[in-house]
């Protein structure tokens, strides 16, 4: 797990390289070139103006709408990945008994290990990397995003609700972060005791995104509390059948437990 949870951040580490943020502070203008300038960022950037200006130059509700565009777009991907993640969870039972039939740490073994890792997926036709696609595919798209609100300077000239969409917002950033936790919360729900590295990460991620959403335009912030609300309510959708099975199980063995004493 410790090095899923780096292969993880190595390809986030790396797209946030590829994605040009040594240039997070110029602005977004026609001349702005490069690849990730004129086919990702600007683009972006012209279809948050181009709302705004339908809806009488709201560039807060523009940065709604937007991002329930982008994340209706990558929810084929999203829900692809979901679905590999269960169907990995789901074979953790035959994985831990791969793992205490292979305990033995020599080499031979370990490749036995391997082998026989290897052939279970192939049985269930599960791929481990299938989950790690969807994210190299959507993280430019979502970083461009990012750098499209933050280098539009039209956008910190506006207000949109209580706030200023140019300076930061605690309220708006504490929302972002509870959503956040209530987002990692369903997504990992059933699999908190399986994988207690993960578990730790659904209390470490809200924090970091107040910490972050307090220092950045609430612009930023609005940002992430839609994208968190279209995420809850996606994996409600792909997960509730789960989830209430998990909660079933559970109420089942406390009232066993019950009977019993």
């Amino acid at each position: 797990m410790k090095k899923k949870i780096i292969a993880l951040m190595a390809i986030i580490g790396l797209m946030t390289v590829l994605s040009g943020c040594t240039e997070y502070n110029q602005p977004i203008t026609p001349e702005s070139s490069g690849f990730w300038n004129e086919y990702i960022v600007w683009p972006l950037s012209q279809l948050i103006t181009m709302v705004a200006d339908w809806f009488n130059g709201s560039y807060g509700l523009a940065i709604i709408i937007v991002t329930l565009i982008i994340r209706f777009a990558i929810l084929p991907l999203m829900i692809k990945q979901t679905k590999n993640s269960k169907a990995m969870q789901a074979l953790q039972p035959e994985m831990k008994k791969l793992r205490e039939k292979y305990s033995s740490k020599d080499a031979q073994t370990q490749q036995k290990l391997q082998q026989e890792t290897m052939a279970l997926f192939q049985t269930h036709g599960v791929n481990p990397l299938a989950g790690c696609f969807p994210l190299i595919v959507q993280m430019p798209i979502l970083i461009g995003f990012y750098h499209a609100i933050v280098r539009t300077r039209e956008i910190a000239e506006h207000n949109f609700l209580w706030f200023d969409l140019g300076e930061r917002d605690i309220i708006l950033a504490v929302v972002a972060g509870i959503t956040t936790f209530i987002q990692q919360k369903l997504m990992m729900a059933g699999t908190a005791d399986q994988n207690p590295q993960m578990a730790m990460m659904l209390y470490i991620m809200p924090v970091m995104i107040v910490i972050f959403a307090i220092n950045f335009p609430s612009a930023l912030s609005l940002y992430w509390v839609i994208g968190n609300i279209f995420m809850i309510v996606q994996t409600y959708f792909i997960k509730g059948p789960d989830i209430r099975e998990v909660q079933a199980a559970k109420a089942k063995a406390g009232g066993s437990g019950g009977k019993k004493k």
